[in-house]
């Protein structure tokens, strides 16, 4: 039985404004909720019906539940919803789902997608999605040695140690022994920088003889803020292009779509020029518009503007700009 623990409680700072009325995670990437992409890749990568998902959540709001429960669903999983009260580290965050921690676990925080082509290996105690990066002084790092078994868990190296950055997605065949091991970071308040990390937790198991070996992914796809994100729809636009075939003749007006581009349902297009690498959302207006690289929200009306590699929240209007724009829901400027 294969469970999901998404930890995804974070406020999601750096992605205000449009973080202050969705969680980040439910935040639409290329038509859908950047945690819904996370989920069908993994269950992509490990092949086997997941059984259930659960989304540690901090307070959310019951329409976000709603939304989490209906992400589950929709790959054929039983949703569940545990919560942090307090942001006290990626091992107190996965132990929030402590009664899911039995059988087969993965893991996924929810501020990154992938691409990868590899199949889960589940003969391995454990697996550590990875990816290889220019300047690993930023992340979390792995050590392999010539088995392809990981030797060590680095965090933040200041010299050069490895390039294979841990992205936040790992595998466990194990998880009661997970459970085991965070119970044994909090029971003895074992922290490091003032959190409870579940790298400490790796790095006991790794120690009381668990093999973990890397899982590399072929491109890593942050959200983190508004460039890495509006990058996200290009790149999942571009890889999934025929998911996203457009039927141009149902918007009129002279109006121009170069894909690749996502146009959602009861959208009125007229006399603009879109794409490529746009996303649009449910029953917005655009007239006159020059739009490329962007994200466009839900119920917006955009008139008169020329923008590209923005982001627009839901519910906004705006007449006559030419910006690079980042606006939040129920916007309006004329």
């Amino acid at each position: 039985m294969m469970k999901v623990i998404v930890p995804m409680a974070g406020m999601g700072k750096r992605m205000r404004p449009h973080t202050l009325t969705t969680p980040k995670p439910l935040l639409p990437v290329a038509g859908k909720p950047i945690v819904h992409w996370l989920i069908e890749d993994i269950a992509r990568v490990c092949r086997d019906r997941i059984d259930e998902v659960v989304f540690v959540i901090g307070e959310f709001g019951e329409e976000a539940e709603k939304q989490l429960l209906q992400v589950a669903e929709q790959i054929g999983a039983k949703g569940r919803i545990c919560y942090q009260d307090e942001p006290l580290g990626t091992a107190h965050a996965v132990l929030c789902a402590e009664d899911s921690l039995d059988g087969e676990v993965i893991v996924a925080f929810a501020d990154t997608l992938f691409m990868a082509d590899f199949e889960l290996d589940k003969s391995r105690d454990g697996i550590i999605w990875v990816h290889k990066v220019e300047d690993p002084r930023m992340f979390g790092v792995v050590k392999i040695d010539n088995d392809g078994v990981i030797t060590d868990f680095v965090e933040k190296p200041a010299e050069f140690v490895s390039d294979l950055a841990i992205i936040g997605i790992y595998y466990f065949r194990d998880g009661a022994n997970l459970r085991k091991e965070l119970e044994y970071l909090i029971d003895n308040d074992i922290k490091e920088k003032g959190e409870y990390q579940l790298t400490n937790a790796l790095e006991n198991m790794k120690q009381k003889g668990l093999k973990f070996a890397p899982g590399a992914v072929t491109e890593w796809w942050d959200c983190g803020n508004k460039d890495a994100t509006v990058f996200t729809n290009r790149r999942l636009l571009e890889t999934r292009s025929a998911q996203f075939s457009v039927d141009a003749s149902r918007f009129n007006g002279g109006t121009e779509i170069i894909e690749p581009c996502y146009i959602g349902k009861d959208v009125v297009i007229t006399g603009s020029k879109i794409g490529p690498y746009v996303s649009i959302g449910d029953h917005t207006r655009v007239e006159n518009c020059v739009v490329d690289n962007s994200i466009i929200q839900s119920h917006s009306t955009l008139k008169n503007i020329r923008f590209t590699n923005s982001m627009i929240g839901n519910h906004v209007k705006l007449d006559g700009a030419s910006h690079e724009l980042s606006i939040g829901d129920y916007s309006t400027q004329n």
